[in-house]
Formats: C-alpha cells, structure tokens, sequence
C-alpha cells in the first residue's frame, strides 16, 4: 500500500477498505475491497486504456489536463470553463488520508502546463514523470475519492431536481446501487460526467449528469436489470448531448456508448 490513512471520520470508507473490511453503508452503498478495487480498475481501463501513461493527459481542444484513474480536472491559471476542477479536491481527499504528495503538487494551486502543447513537450519531464509514478501507486485512494463524490451526489441531485422528480431520482438511484455492477455504473458515471446539477453544463437547457440520466431511465427494474437501464439511459442522454453541443462532439459519441455498454456487466 503506498499510502497510510490516519483520520478515520473523514475518510470512514476509504480506512475500512485499506484494512479490508467493509464500508458503511452511506446512500445504499456499501462495498468490500474486492469490489471497490475491481471499480477502480475498470475506472482505470475506461478513462486510461489501464495505462500508466494514460494517467497524465491533456485532451485535443481541451484547456485542462486529466489526471488520474478518473482523468481528474485540473486548470491553468486564468482558465475557467462549465466542468467541475476535480483534481485539487482529489489531493485535498488525499491529503485528509495521509498520503504522501509529492511536495510540488502541493505548491502548486494551478495546473503548471498553461497549454497541451507545453505539457506534451514536458511528458517524459522530472514532474510528470514523478507524477505518473505516485498515480500509480495510489489507485485506491483514487476509487475512495470517487466513492466519496458518490456518497455526497444523491442529496446534492435531491436538492436540484424538481419536487416532482425527487421520489423517481432516488427511488432509481437506490435500485441501481444494489448490485456490485450497479455501484460501478454510478460511480464511474458521476465521475465522468458528474452530477448534472450545474446550470453551467448544459447544452440548449439540457444536461448530462447522472441526474439526467436516472430520470430518464424506463420503467422499474431491479438488480441488475436497473443496471442495465441505467446503462442505456446514460446512452440516450448522451445520445442528445451530442445533437445538442455548439460543436462537433460526435467523434466521442461511439466511445461513450461502449462505456455505457459495461454497466450491468459483472465486475
């Protein structure tokens, strides 16, 4: 284990799970070791193709780069843009666990490279080489700190969504978390396209988070077929943020659907 968590209260999940017993169950979720490190790698083998290269990038037409199992958000100085800047909320996560962060990361607010082409340049560099190294040996605490963005979303969803559409939201919520592959689609969901309660991330009026998607998931299923649905909800929704971007996000689309094609799998 490359990392010692020392203060159980705020990280309850992610001690248990080091010390290979089970996490509470906050939300209706609750997971042993073996599931959240199988989460964690298929969360890895999603954003990064399982590479350990793969776990610094900066995306074309990008302003940000990706960082981590979960291609964590992390922006220069002076850019700001409509996604959630992820990674300084991860090395705070890590940071309440104990883990020894390499010293420049927690001197530097913002993201060093100011463009894609100075952090392609500077790739086998001393910091992202340094970089590479301590992603590597910190995936669980990468799967705790999605796990805990999890547990915080439900009410956040609850708060945003219409009074008429709370009982459907956490009533499809619950029903997907109660398989191992379900967990897995929520997490890997939020952290991917998060919650969907930012007014800024929204396209023509319409969002894509994982609010959006379990309202727009059919019917009532149970076990492993919510997870299903969830899967091909997320589809759809994914589906119209695409006919709906100001510009062309096609190119992502098929790669999103296969994503979405693993939910309900087992892990």
């Amino acid at each position: 284990m490359a990392f010692l968590a020392k203060s159980l209260p705020a990280i309850l999940w992610l001690a248990l799970i080091c010390n290979g017993g089970t996490a509470p169950k906050l939300s209706g979720i609750a997971l042993d070791r073996a599931d959240a490190l199988a989460i964690g790698r298929k969360i890895w083998q999603n954003e990064c193709a399982g590479t350990v290269e793969g776990l610094t990038s900066w995306n074309k037409g990008e302003d940000f780069a990706s960082l981590g199992i979960g291609h964590f958000i992390w922006y220069p100085a002076g850019k700001e843009g409509p996604f959630d800047e992820s990674w300084p909320k991860l090395i705070a996560f890590m940071k309440g666990a104990g883990v020894a962060v390499p010293a420049w990361i927690l001197t530097t607010p913002d993201c060093p490279w100011t463009t894609r082409e100075a952090f392609e340049a500077d790739f086998r560099g001393e910091r992202l080489r340094e970089l590479r190294t301590f992603l590597a040996g910190t995936i669980e605490v990468q799967t705790g700190f999605i796990v805990d963005r999890l547990q915080k979303a439900l009410p956040k969803m609850l708060e945003s969504a219409p009074l008429k559409d709370r009982g459907r939201l956490e009533r499809n919520f619950h029903a997907v978390a109660e398989t191992g592959s379900g967990v897995y689609a929520l997490i890997d969901y939020v952290n991917f396209k998060g919650e969907g309660i930012k007014k800024e991330e929204r396209y023509q009026g319409q969002g894509w988070g994982l609010t959006q998607v379990l309202l727009e998931m059919e019917g009532r299923p149970e076990g492993i077929a919510a997870a299903v649905e969830f899967g091909r909800a997320a589809s759809r929704v994914l589906t119209l943020r695409v006919k709906n971007a100001p510009k062309d996000e096609s190119r992502w689309l098929a790669g999103w659907k296969n994503r979405c094609a693993t939910y309900g799998k087992p892990l």
